[in-house]
């Protein structure tokens, strides 16, 4: 049987004199520690000393919906891969079927991001070679689950392996935060950080905004039944969270609108949520506001504040009422800046304590305004190229239209944005490889010098990443 191929020179372009000083650069960088400061692994991984990621298919597929999005598009029903339902319907319980189908199409995911951390996986973590076909697929199968019994398989073992320095998790501004606090109190040290998500109370469009509201009434001990007391909520929140190890916040949004709505305007609004006649322009208007809130409480507090947009979540209605969010139904849309983050950064883009990086879908924007935008404000930073294009050619095509502008330290260097934990080395390792490659032809050019080269390339595998997200 064929192996998988992962040539030590893989990402890098043709031309021999740039791909020579691409594999100077990355040798620099190849082992150093994984800074991670955004993604969605779950906490509770690293709370029990010996969870246990499952079978190969809990591992690698039914979480994943990089790879069951892609195996939907080719007619496989999501069932038959072992997707819980929203209903508790039944779906596919023998692992080793699903694994099947998913070898057997395995070939679908040739030349994409998803196959390279695959087989990236697959050798490096499993020490697998031969690639992964219908013929070799049980036989991979229980190569994989025979390690995972293994104590060196656990995740905390995994993170000390793979080398991470720090990772940090999203975390609703509803969760309580246990499993954190659990590996606090159980002595590992492995440093895993919250990130304060508030979407779910303050998009009051969002699927089950008021059982959330009461959620976060909870745990503030005072009835958020106003526009004020929802603010105070917040606040009292991201104190805990920091006090947690947060440093960031995230936000996601469908655009970069910002507004600023008067106390009595944003008031009205949230009593019409909680009555459940608020409009969709009402929810457009209060989403923008507290994004400009949050600004505001980041200066106070210090955390740095993500923002996401441009996708239009659950565009697949059947999908999404079947499975629920995040099942690989989300699709970009047009996005704008300039306007959009006007009010915004015109109230508090020009105070250097407001971090701010952002993140989009729509590339069309990194040239025209992102990059313009980062290279004036003091407070923004660009993140990196996010979810669809966390790719080779995503990279590529973001150092071609941002660095020029915007400049390298203008960026918060990568994160891996991942739910799938053993996908991590392989994410950063593409990054790293695909930074050391750009940087190598600005040093056949004859733009930078290798002493510059060098100082890029472990700013961009590292220090960008940590300065960026106060780590």
């Amino acid at each position: 049987m064929p192996d998988i191929y992962l040539p030590d020179d893989r990402y890098f372009g043709p031309d021999p004199r740039q791909k020579d000083v691409a594999q100077q650069l990355y040798i620099q960088i190849a082992d150093a520690p994984l800074i991670c400061p955004h993604g969605h692994v779950d906490p509770r991984l690293f709370a029990d000393p010996d969870y246990s990621f499952g079978s190969p298919a809990d591992l690698f597929i039914i979480p994943d919906h990089y790879i069951f999005r892609m195996l939907y598009s080719q007619g496989i029903q999501l069932e038959s891969l072992g997707v819980p339902r929203v209903d508790g319907g039944a779906v596919e319980q023998d692992h080793r079927k699903i694994w099947q189908i998913f070898a057997d199409n395995f070939y679908l995911f040739r030349g994409t991001p998803t196959g390279m951390w695959l087989n990236y996986s697959l050798h490096f973590i499993f020490g697998i070679d031969e690639k992964l076909t219908s013929e070799t697929a049980q036989a991979i199968y229980d190569r994989i689950a025979d390690s995972l019994e293994y104590p060196d398989f656990r995740p905390r073992k995994l993170f000390e392996r793979f080398n991470v320095e720090v990772l940090a998790t999203t975390d609703a501004a509803t969760d309580p935060l246990d499993y954190h606090r659990a590996i606090r109190d159980s002595g590992w040290d492995g440093n895993i950080i919250p990130t304060f998500r508030p979407d779910g109370v303050v998009n009051i469009d969002a699927a089950g905004w008021r059982e959330n509201i009461q959620s976060l009434s909870n745990l503030f001990g005072v009835e958020v039944s106003s526009y004020r007391t929802l603010v105070q909520a917040l606040e009292n929140r991201r104190a805990f969270f920091k006090s947690m190890g947060a440093t960031a916040t995230d936000h996601a949004a469908v655009t970069a609108y910002t507004n600023a709505l008067s106390d009595q305007e944003a008031e009205t609004i949230f009593q019409r949520a909680l009555k459940g006649d608020a409009t969709a322009a009402d929810a457009t208007q209060f989403t923008g506001h507290m994004l400009m809130q949050m600004a505001r409480m980041s200066i106070d507090d210090g955390l740095v504040m993500q923002l996401h947009v441009g996708s239009h979540r659950g565009h697949n209605r059947q999908i999404s009422e079947r499975f629920g969010k995040d099942k690989g139904d989300d699709i970009p849309i047009q996005g704008e800046f300039t306007r959009g983050l006007h009010p915004l950064l015109n109230a508090f883009g020009n105070d250097t304590r407001l971090n701010l990086i952002l993140f989009t879908l729509d590339e069309t924007t990194y040239g025209r305004e992102l990059a313009p935008i980062a290279g004036h404000y003091p407070s923004v930073k660009l993140g990196p190229p996010w979810w669809f294009f966390d790719s080779l050619n995503g990279m590529n095509r973001y150092f071609d239209q941002v660095m020029e502008t915007a400049g390298l330290y203008n960026t918060a260097g990568f994160n891996d944005d991942t739910r799938a934990f053993p996908s991590i080395p392989a994410r950063h390792d593409l990054w790293r490889r695909a930074a050391a490659n750009w940087i190598a032809g600005l040093v056949v050019r004859g733009i930078v010098d290798m002493d510059d080269a060098e100082a890029m390339i472990q700013d961009s595998a590292y220090g960008l990443a940590k300065k960026a997200y106060k780590l």
